[in-house]
Order: C-alpha cells, then sequence, then structure tokens
C-alpha cells in the first residue's frame, strides 16, 4: 500500500485505487481492505492532494469522503471528472437525502453511508470494475472470428457503439461516465421496452446491490442533461409513469 507521499504512477500489476478521507484511521482501514485484495492503493486526506494524485496515478475506482475539509468531496468529484472516468464511490455521514443526490449528480456512481462494512465496499467496488471486462445480458456479445460486428444503434442524431463503448451526437462524442454509458446501454438493448428501477439497478449496478433505487434517477437526469435532453419532452430517454424509463426513437 502507497500514501500520497510516496505513490507512484508505475504501479503494480492489478487495479489502482485512491482513497480520500480525512479520517486517517478510517482511511487506512479502507486501503488495508482493498491491499488485501490486491489493489495497488493510494491514500489522500484532502482535495487538493487527491487531485494531483489522481492526475498521477490514473485510478480505476475512488473511494471518496463527501465530508473533506477544504474542498469538499462533491466539489473533488466534479473536478475529477474533467479527466477521469474512474468509478467513485462516496462514503457520507449524512444522512440527508439531498447531499447523496448531489454527490451522485456530479458524477459519483455509488454510496455508502457511515458506519459501513469494509467487506461490502470492497464487494461494491469489485461488482462496478466487472462491468467493463465482462459483457452484461444487454450489451451485445463479442464477435466471433470471422464475424462482422454489430453496428452502432442509432436513435435519431444518437449513435452508440456498444463494443467501441463510444456515444455520439451527430458528429460530437458525448463524455459520459462508465456508469452513464452503462445505463444507456441497458436502455437501448432494448428500445421498446420500460424498464423498471430495480430491473436497471440489477443491469447496471448487480444483483447484490442495496440502497435507494432513485440512484437510477439521478444517474437519468445526468445522462439527459449530456445528451441534450429534456425531460418535460425528451427524446432519448423517456419517462415511463409509476414504473421507470423506455428508450425513446430520437425524433
Amino acid at each position: 500500500m502507497e500514501t500520497m507521499d510516496n505513490a507512484s504512477p508505475e504501479s503494480a500489476a492489478g487495479y489502482r485505487a485512491l482513497v480520500v478521507d480525512d479520517e486517517r484511521p478510517l482511511a487506512a482501514v479502507v486501503a488495508s481492505y482493498l491491499d488485501r485484495e490486491q489493489f495497488d492503493v493510494a491514500v489522500a486526506h484532502n482535495g487538493v492532494d487527491a487531485l494531483r494524485l489522481a492526475r498521477e496515478m490514473d485510478p480505476d475506482v475512488v473511494v471518496l469522503d463527501l465530508g473533506l475539509p477544504g474542498m469538499d468531496g462533491i466539489e473533488l468529484c466534479r473536478e475529477l471528472r474533467t479527466f477521469s472516468d474512474a468509478y467513485v464511490i462516496m462514503l457520507t455521514a449524512r444522512s440527508a437525502e439531498m447531499d447523496t443526490i448531489i454527490g451522485l449528480s456530479v458524477g459519483a456512481d455509488d454510496y455508502l453511508t457511515k458506519p459501513f462494512s469494509p467487506r461490502e465496499l470492497v464487494a461494491r467496488i469489485r461488482a462496478m470494475l466487472r462491468r467493463p471486462r465482462t459483457a452484461p445480458a444487454y450489451e451485445t456479445p463479442a464477435p466471433r472470428t470471422g464475424v462482422t460486428e454489430p453496428p452502432p444503434r442509432v436513435f435519431g442524431a444518437l449513435r452508440i457503439d456498444v463494443v467501441g463503448r463510444e456515444v455520439y451526437l451527430g458528429e460530437q462524442p458525448v463524455m459520459l461516465t462508465r456508469t452513464e454509458f452503462d445505463v444507456l446501454a441497458a436502455l437501448s438493448s432494448r428500445p421498446g421496452m420500460a424498464f423498471g428501477r430495480r430491473q436497471l439497478i440489477e443491469a447496471v449496478w448487480g444483483e447484490s446491490w442495496v440502497g435507494n433505487e432513485h440512484l437510477v434517477d439521478v444517474h437519468v437526469g445526468h445522462l439527459r442533461r449530456k445528451l441534450g435532453d429534456d425531460p418535460a419532452a425528451p427524446r432519448y430517454v423517456t419517462t415511463v409513469r409509476g414504473i421507470g424509463y423506455r428508450m425513446g426513437t430520437g425524433r
């Protein structure tokens, strides 16, 4: 395990994790659990050092305390999203739902409320990291040798390349977080189907995920903003009242 002072961008093989918490004993416990799981771990105790370290080490996942001194976790997450698509899981001691929603709206992927089980945290992280590495049921399978790759999914001006994990509006690329892309990929896999929140949770976060299912609403809202979708008259992600969401035609 490395600290903020001696972490090296040239990490050993394995996933890279950055733990950001001003409670040093808690940060050490979280880091030790990740280290035991063979993550390459770095630790920072404030937002400024965390940003610098994130640029140096390019983490796969960031465990981020919401209540940091100075630059808080929300501002740090907002800054992090300008250059990193690392998974971000927030740790919060606050019970107010609005704090969690704000954190998710600036790009966090998941959250845990303190006190929490370090084992559950590690399980959540493992589940997130498996998503790009294995093809969930909603993703287009990898083509066999000699077989043409499936075409992108097209909804009006929106083009979704599931294999390449790229999204375009017209000729302009749309920069989505991994979780936002996974939500869009799930919805676009069956355009005529209304997905309930729990169905999207299971498709994107996994069947074992436990928490407030309105997490889906926050990520859909963020996705809509990036797609320029008007919630009052959406073209791409439409609301199915009382159920959840469905992929629109784009027209």
